[in-house]
């Protein structure tokens, strides 16, 4: 008995690990409809075959009996204009009449089904009031669709509503469908708008709006190389919500077993700005996608090798770097370490090897495909050593001048120093005397892979 006991202990641990290993692939979001729905008393107005509320009503009600085959969906009620007789007109007239649940689309017909227009139009306020409707979630889509009669009347701004539900990432640019007539140009900046002029066209954009926000948007990114081909491939490409600015996919660019790039699925339903993250990064600003449809985005992401090395052994040297910039520009790009080889995109560079002295190489060359190898001289070691405490410096000599590299530890009696071949000079002083002619200067010689001793002894 103790033995199985034990063999589960063991076990145990093993299944954790292979349920949240890095393979396993990410939950889908749960995608949340918020219906934000016209109960104001102009719904009682004749249209086409019947009045406007009853005929909503109807093709309201055969939507959300569709709506209950979709998995990893819940729906909420948001009414406006129905509990306050007009006039006099009540511009807070707005209530969640059924919050966000599993399964409760039987909820939110009947609802719908036992409206009697009563109101105002206070759309502005109700998108602002939208915003507690989303309780707190961290894989959500939040999507609203409103449906009017009409425009604004009650002197808010339902384009500022819009825009502080989208810009605080509470939901996505929402769906407004108007009844009766065109009001698109009241809407346009509220969100993406349809036109329902009849019933058949509020039909369609029901089905329309409801199969844009559920149905799955494909995008493959192709990365370029020099010849226009999509071979690139094996580096992070961030999206970003282009109005919020925030990260909303990593994904890792891969070929499929076809030899093409790999195909992503992400929400339709934003406006993305991608960043590729090679070095240096490339940028491709407002992608937007079709939802339903397969979208490919190109980038021209050319790239090729930097390796960096030390002579023919590199273990006298440890942990050297150097500063890669693009040519003509200020910033630091990156850090590489010599003994190691990194993708750059095809370009001219320079470095600043972190060598004393500091070595510095311009015009480096990266190329498609290729590897350009900057293979610095192997360096020497020099030992300095003091009697006494001091003040010193170390410089290089060239063409009859002495080159600053490096000040001496004032409290320290021993340094060892990794240094390029060349002739230095040391310059030291103790901190005991007290006149300049008691200052020693000793020069030296550094030969690659050798070792030169140096004592600073005052006497």
């Amino acid at each position: 008995m103790f033995r199985r006991i034990l063999l589960l202990i063991v076990l145990f641990p093993m299944v954790i690990e292979a349920q949240t290993g890095p393979d396993k692939p990410k939950t889908e979001p749960l995608s949340r409809i918020l219906f934000v729905f016209d109960g104001s008393q102009s719904m009682f107005g004749k249209w086409q075959s019947d009045v406007k509320i009853n005929i909503a009503k109807k093709l309201m009600s055969n939507l959300l009996d569709s709506l209950a085959t979709f998995d990893n969906l819940q729906i909420a009620l948001r009414l406006y204009g129905h509990q306050k007789q007009y006039p006099p007109a009540d511009c807070n007239d707005t209530k969640l009449e059924v919050p966000f649940a599993d399964n409760n689309y039987e909820k939110v017909k009947n609802r719908i089904l036992s409206i009697t227009p009563k109101g105002t139009t206070p759309l502005a306020f109700a998108l602002e009031q939208s915003a507690g409707d989303f309780t707190p979630c961290e894989n959500c889509r939040n999507i609203i669709i409103l449906i009017t009669d009409g425009i604004e009347e009650c002197g808010g701004d339902p384009c500022a509503a819009s825009a502080a539900l989208q810009k605080n990432g509470i939901a996505m640019k929402p769906f407004i469908i108007g009844i009766g007539r065109d009001f698109k140009d009241a809407f346009n900046c509220v969100g993406v708008y349809f036109d329902a002029s009849s019933e058949t066209a509020f039909q369609k954009a029901l089905n329309s709006v409801v199969s844009q926000a559920l149905n799955s948007t494909t995008l493959q990114v192709n990365l370029l190389d020099i010849n226009n081909k999509a071979t690139e491939s094996n580096v992070n490409m961030t999206f970003y919500d282009h109005l919020t600015g925030k990260a909303k996919y990593n994904f890792i660019h891969t070929m499929n077993n076809h030899g093409l790039p790999d195909t992503l699925v992400i929400d339709p339903m934003l406006t993305y700005d991608l960043v590729v993250n090679t070095l240096p990064s490339i940028r491709l600003d407002s992608i937007s996608l079709v939802p339903g449809a397969h979208v490919t985005v190109s980038v021209s992401a050319p790239q090729g090798y930097l390796n960096l090395k030390i002579g023919a052994n590199e273990r006298i040297v440890k942990n050297l770097q150097a500063i890669v910039k693009q040519q003509g520009k200020s910033q630091t790009l990156n850090v590489q370490s010599f003994g190691e080889s990194k993708k750059y995109l095809c370009g001219t560079y320079d470095l600043e090897i972190l060598t004393l002295p500091r070595l510095y190489i311009s015009d480096v060359r990266i190329n498609q495909s290729k590897t350009t190898t900057i293979d610095i001289p192997l360096p020497g070691i020099v030992v300095i050593r003091k009697s006494v405490n001091g003040f010193g410096s170390l410089y290089l000599e060239k063409n009859n001048t002495l080159q600053w590299i490096y000040d001496l530890r004032e409290n320290v009696l021993q340094e060892t120093l990794v240094l390029q071949p060349g002739n230095y000079k040391v310059v030291f002083r103790s901190r005991n005397a007290e006149r300049a002619l008691y200052t020693i200067d000793n020069s030296f010689t550094i030969l690659p892979g050798g070792t030169s001793n140096v004592n600073l002894f005052s006497y």
